[in-house]
C-alpha cells in the first residue's frame, strides 16, 4: 500500500484547506484510514480517523471544525479543515488502519504516507 497526502499549504487563520490522502497498491486492505499531524518539537497527534464500518474519530483539538470522509471509487479519503488556527499548523500525514477495537489506536496504524504541511498564519 502507497498513501499520497496532498492539499496541505499556508493561510491564514479562520481559513479552511482540505486534505487528500490517495491510496494506491493493495488499496484499502486495513479496516479504515485515518490523518495524524505533527508539529516541530512536539508529539505526533491523532487527528481523525475513518473506519470502513462506518465510525469516525476525531481528537478532541479538532471537533467540530474538522470533517473527515472517503470516496471509495477514487481510494481517497478527505479532511475537510475549517476554522483554521495557528496551533494547527503541522504536517498531516495519513495512514491506514489494521485495528479492530473502538476508538483507534495510533498503534494499530502502518503503510504511512508522506505527509503535507499546513501552515496557519495568525
Amino acid at each position: 500500500v502507497q498513501l499520497q497526502a496532498s492539499g496541505g499549504g499556508l493561510v491564514q487563520a479562520g481559513g479552511s484547506l482540505r486534505l487528500s490522502c490517495a491510496a494506491s497498491g493493495r488499496t484499502f486492505s486495513g479496516n479504515g484510514m485515518g490523518w495524524f499531524r505533527q508539529a516541530p518539537g512536539k508529539e505526533r497527534e491523532f487527528v481523525s480517523a475513518i473506519r470502513w464500518s462506518g465510525g469516525i474519530y476525531y481528537g478532541d483539538s479538532v471537533k467540530g471544525r474538522f470533517t473527515i470522509s472517503r470516496d471509495s471509487a477514487k481510494n481517497t479519503v478527505y479532511l475537510q479543515m475549517n476554522s483554521l488556527k495557528p496551533e494547527d499548523t503541522a504536517v498531516y500525514c495519513c495512514a491506514v488502519d489494521y485495528g479492530t477495537t473502538w476508538p483507534p489506536r495510533p498503534k494499530d496504524y502502518s503503510y504511512w504516507g508522506q505527509g503535507t504541511q499546513v501552515t496557519v498564519s495568525s
